[in-house]
């Protein structure tokens, strides 16, 4: 069982990575999606009732940000792994301006989470780190941490 929380800033490519790599495995986490924190609590906790792997599809920039799914998880004997999509501001930017409508993030708030976005570490309980970059195709490069 595993609880696969991305990092990365609005267009770093996490959605499609997660339709791409986990659609058919883990349970989807979107705060966007659910719109509360009180659904996400009651989703993640069926998840973890129910012994089904997830994946947190937020931009979770913060290790505090990030200890609200890591915890509860481990406690369950989930295994903890971070994906972090390593992108420029300038790079997300472009992709985010390429969706429509409510998709679209203002660019204030695209910049603020890159200012505040901390790589995660093993510190905060992650048994496996992954790195994710968007190449040229729009494929995915993954790599694994070495922390």
């Amino acid at each position: 069982m595993e609880a696969v929380i991305f990092i990365g800033i609005q267009g770093s490519g996490k959605s499609t990575f997660f339709r791409e790599r986990f659609f058919d495995t883990h349970v989807r986490i979107n705060l966007d999606m659910l719109r509360t924190r009180r659904r996400e609590e009651l989703l993640i906790a069926a998840c973890i009732e129910a012994g089904q792997s997830f994946v947190i599809d937020n931009t979770n920039p913060l290790p505090s940000d990030r200890a609200r799914y890591i915890e509860p998880g481990r406690a369950a004997g989930f295994r903890a792994v971070a994906y972090f999509f390593e992108a420029s501001l300038r790079e997300a930017m472009q992709r985010n301006n390429l969706r429509a409508g409510k998709q679209r993030i203002p660019a204030p708030a695209v910049a603020a989470a890159f200012k505040k976005l901390v790589p995660p570490s093993t510190e905060e309980g992650f048994k496996e780190i992954y790195t994710v970059k968007v190449v040229a195709d729009g494929g995915f490069v993954v790599t694994r941490s070495s922390s």
